[in-house]
């Protein structure tokens, strides 16, 4: 179907993305003039909700901010104020938290892998269409995430906004008795978690890439996820370059105490939500970035799952760029963080205590860590007396808005180079590449509505 002069098309709301929100594209002389995602929300204020609230309360208030992440939120809330303090969990403590973020890792991944990207592939509405036809995947899916959230249960004291987390450690810690069944479990999640790499590898991947700046964590020895240095990636040196895949190039990192002064965020007037930019450019956080700056680290596992995904080998300096390959790295985040989880389980042996104390003094606070998602950064603010005086949070979604946008803006011009597709063409085309990015927009289950607009 031809499109001559203008041409408005509204499309109704899709499920397989958290939030609500719209897209706007302007196509003028076979042009993409524009590209809007508009997050139409109302503002949830959860910066202000914890003004004049003791320190001690901001794990749990901030926990409420995502149903999917809530640990990333929780541990970095953790760090920030225990970096107020001058506090340093580590030892069996801080091997608990990454074993509490490595449920999360594996519960909302496998979330976003099986039910809402993977119908994508196969030309299916939903995960529940999908399993029509795929039984045994979907269900090797709900395995996966079952075991992510049994992690999740046994630390956190539920799958969902876990009440365990507090600062300084735990309420409760568990014994080496109640871990033995959760490593039988996930001895068997390892290798549902292999199984789901050779699954999505074999899926068909349209031709894509991103010249944004990539960020994440990095922490030399480990792949970064509750803690670590923010790591910059520059985009390849050409402009207008699309690789699928590039090599590694020389990254610069900065303390999180500037985090601030470095991602600066900025209001749109056609979204609720907030736009940043990392030294004044693009940049994207989330898999491919952490991918690229601390693939070299993975387990063994998860390295030779990813060679033979035909990701390349991270420690010879193989980056991927295509974000329609994203899933691939998810799955194989997945593996490692199953692979990790038993690792932190058999060198277990519980601590003296199930908390180091943290007593309040004034000062601003910064932590950092790896939401499922990409980079999560929060900043406190306390008084004398404990209590929050101002707060920032900065999640990974408002990070990459600019690159989705830009994501956007490329994929379909590409695809007007291509031919004429219809409006249902191009629609599909742009809810594919958003979920590339499994925005958080909010913890709705709702997305997309598509305006185009062609002249």
């Amino acid at each position: 179907m031809t499109h001559r002069g203008s041409r408005v098309l509204k499309v109704g709301s899709l499920a397989r993305v958290e939030g609500e929100g719209a897209l706007y594209l302007r196509m003028d002389g076979g042009e993409v003039a524009e590209a809007r995602l508009a997050i139409y929300e109302p503002p949830r204020f959860f910066e202000a909700f914890l003004r004049g609230r003791s320190y001690a309360e901001a794990p749990d208030i901030t926990s409420r901010v995502c149903g999917i992440c809530p640990v990333a939120y929780q541990m970095s809330a953790c760090r920030a104020i225990e970096n107020v303090c001058g506090v340093l969990v580590d030892g069996q403590l801080a091997a608990l938290r990454r074993l509490l973020y490595c449920g999360e890792w594996i519960a909302s991944q496998t979330l976003h892998i099986y039910l809402l990207h993977a119908p994508d592939f196969f030309g299916c509405d939903s995960a529940i269409d999908l399993a029509r036809t795929r039984r045994a995947d979907i269900e090797r899916g709900l395995r996966l995430k079952q075991a992510g959230n049994a992690i999740l249960e046994l630390l956190g004291g539920r799958a969902i906004h876990p009440v365990n987390v507090r600062l300084g450690g735990f309420h409760r810690i568990p014994t080496t008795t109640e871990l033995r069944p959760l490593a039988d479990r996930l001895r068997q999640a390892r290798d549902d978690a292999a199984q789901t790499v050779r699954w999505v590898a074999g899926f068909e991947f349209p031709d894509g890439g991103c010249d944004n700046d990539l960020f994440a964590l990095s922490e030399p020895g480990t792949y970064a996820i509750e803690s670590g240095t923010p790591t910059v990636m520059p985009a390849p040196p050409i402009a207008g370059l699309h690789p699928e895949s590039d090599r590694a190039l020389p990254t610069r990192t900065f303390g999180v105490h500037d985090f601030g002064a470095r991602v600066t965020e900025s209001q749109v007037p056609h979204s609720t939500a907030l736009h940043s930019v990392l030294d004044g450019r693009r940049h994207l956080t989330g898999s491919l970035a952490r991918y690229a700056i601390s693939g070299r680290w993975l387990s063994p596992i998860a390295l030779e799952a990813a060679h033979d995904a035909g990701l390349g080998d991270p420690r010879q300096g193989t980056v991927c760029r295509n974000p329609f390959r994203s899933i691939i790295v998810r799955a194989v985040e997945v593996l490692y963080a199953v692979d990790e989880a038993l690792r932190i389980i058999e060198a277990y042996e519980p601590p003296p205590r199930p908390y180091v104390d943290v007593p309040s003094r004034a000062g601003t606070g910064h932590g950092a860590t790896e939401a499922p998602r990409g980079l999560l950064y929060h900043r406190y603010t306390l008084d004398s007396e404990g209590n929050v005086t101002d707060a920032s949070l900065i999640p990974p979604t408002v990070q990459n808005l600019g690159a989705i946008e830009e994501d956007l803006r490329r994929i379909v011009q590409e695809r007007l180079g291509d031919g004429d597709p219809t409006d249902a063409e191009l629609t599909a085309l742009c809810e594919r590449a958003v979920r590339n990015h499994d925005p958080c927009i909010s913890c709705s289950a709702h997305f997309l509505n598509l305006t185009v607009e062609r002249t």
